[in-house]
């Protein structure tokens, strides 16, 4: 099964590195959409079907946890899984992340033994 992807982080490198991360795995992709930050992230979320997010947690205009706080509000959405990948590794954020129920944590810079063991893991792949 192909999935719908999103990453969301404000550096298009990283972005971009993930892509490319991506299709150096046997992890079917339909489509991965990108966002620079966490509002442009839930109106992607509203328009189109998204089997996993990948989340930055610093960004501007809408970060990581103002992301994560509107997107379990949202009946629709709230069921949508995300997997955290950042440098932030604070025992204090991953524990309020937790609360928000995020289904995995990556570290930058992602490898793709992590990427696959990681979606496979939360979709059950």
């Amino acid at each position: 099964m192909a999935y719908n992807l999103l990453a969301i982080d404000d550096s298009s490198i990283v972005r971009k590195s993930l892509r490319k991360t991506l299709a150096m795995t046997d992890i079917e992709v339909n489509e991965l959409y990108e966002a620079e930050n966490g509002k442009k992230g839930l109106e992607i979320l509203r328009e189109q079907w998204i089997d996993l997010v990948f989340l930055d947690i610093n960004m501007p205009v809408m970060n990581g946890m103002e992301f994560m706080e509107e997107l379990r509000k949202d009946e629709q959405l709230k069921g949508t899984p995300v997997v955290v990948v950042s440098t932030e590794g604070s025992k204090e954020r991953r524990e309020t992340l937790e609360r928000f129920d995020i289904k995995a944590y990556l570290r930058k810079p992602v490898t793709p033994e992590a990427l696959v063991e990681t979606v496979n893991k939360v979709l059950g792949g």
